[in-house]
């Protein structure tokens, strides 16, 4: 009886786990930040920059989960972004395209920049790391050759409404796109065919194969969904600046997959969990932020969040290690001896990044030498 009743506590809490970690971080956070920088990081135009920092995210977050649960990756996203704003600036400026139009325009040019990732990968045979990293650079290449290190701006008021644009008395227009996104990803996750196959192939292919999934077709739609929401960020990106240049969007990769992972989704595949990679990109957000609003240099600030990931990422995998015979430990097995040395490790790591901030907040406020 008490096995059945762990069992279904278990089973309870399970979809919820997906976004424990990322939450554990950012109550972490805020606890840390309303003791360190309480007046300035909670006044309300600072919690609408995190807003508006983690919603160009959201839609690019929402197309990885899909790409990560089937087992792949893409590292050209960036790049895709950047190559898409320099081609919908161009359309607007030197062609006349109505605004309208041009972000159109972008959203195909994504998505023919995905379904040629997806064919490279399924028809070339080329491993998704090697392939979309190599595609990285023919985009960026093509960035560089159209801009020819032009930076282009001024953009008609559609453009920016969508990269910063704010509803009177309500959300920014950006948080409102990048949550719309994710409720549709959400959707196509657990009612679609799409998700569903997308699960069953990032689970096992071979097997997904067998049963009639048209694997390589699938895995294609994945990046040609990750190619229009690059697209899209890339407009995002263009209309929050009101200006881009081929150079832009350098880390997109990075911090995109960094938050699907943390907020549950297997990088070996067949788990995706829609409400941890928001829970994910926001703890991002909130972090980075963090740590300009303490005047941190942006060395310290790289080294404090890559340990942020790293441990986010860890704690979450140690809550979901399963058994070999596919039981969960958490609840059996959560005071054994290694998961107790787990836990003094990560609150020892936890205490360094304090430690880091309180460090660089101290060190940010000295003096700056004159001349």
């Amino acid at each position: 009886m008490p096995a059945t009743a762990s069992k279904g506590l278990q089973e309870r809490i399970d979809p919820y786990l997906a976004i424990l970690g990322p939450m554990v971080m950012i109550l972490m956070i805020l606890a840390f930040m309303g003791i360190a920088e309480p007046t300035r990081y909670f006044r309300a135009s600072n919690l609408n920059i995190i807003l508006l920092e983690a919603a160009l995210y959201m839609p690019m977050a929402m197309a990885m989960t899909f790409v990560i649960t089937q087992r792949g990756i893409d590292l050209s996203i960036g790049s895709v972004a950047a190559l898409t704003g320099i081609i919908v600036a161009f359309a607007i400026k030197e062609y006349g395209f109505p605004a309208w139009v041009a972000v159109l325009l972008g959203l195909a040019i994504g998505s023919l920049f995905g379904l040629i990732n997806g064919l490279v990968i399924t028809k070339f045979r080329v491993p998704d790391l090697i392939g979309t990293l190599a595609m990285d650079l023919v985009y960026r290449g093509f960035a560089l050759v159209l801009a020819k290190g032009l930076v282009l701006a001024r953009f008609p008021d559609l453009i920016t409404e969508i990269g910063r644009g704010r509803i009177p008395n309500f959300l920014p227009i950006p948080v409102l796109i990048g949550i719309a996104t994710l409720v549709i990803g959400a959707f196509l996750l657990r009612r679609s065919r799409f998700g569903r196959y997308s699960i069953a192939i990032g689970s096992n292919p071979e097997a997904a194969e067998m049963t009639g999934i048209a694997v390589n077709r699938y895995k294609v739609y994945a990046y040609v969904l990750m190619g229009a929401m690059a697209g899209l960020a890339g407009v995002m990106l263009m209309g929050k600046l009101n200006a881009v240049q081929a150079t832009s969007a350098p880390y997109f990769n990075l911090h995109v997959i960094a938050a699907v992972v943390v907020g549950g989704t297997s990088l070996f595949g067949g788990r995706a969990y829609m409400l941890g990679s928001f829970a994910g990109v926001l703890l991002l957000s909130m972090m980075i932020n963090a740590l300009v609003t303490l005047g941190i240099e942006f060395f310290w600030q790289s080294v404090a969040s890559g340990v942020v990931i790293i441990l986010s990422v860890a704690f979450y995998t140690w809550l979901q290690k399963k058994d070999r015979d596919g039981t969960s430990r958490l609840l059996s097995n959560i005071t054994a001896p290694d998961n107790v040395k787990l836990a003094k490790l990560g609150g020892a790591i936890s205490l360094g990044i304090a430690v880091l901030l309180v460090m660089g907040s101290l060190l940010s406020t000295g003096s700056v030498p004159s001349g």
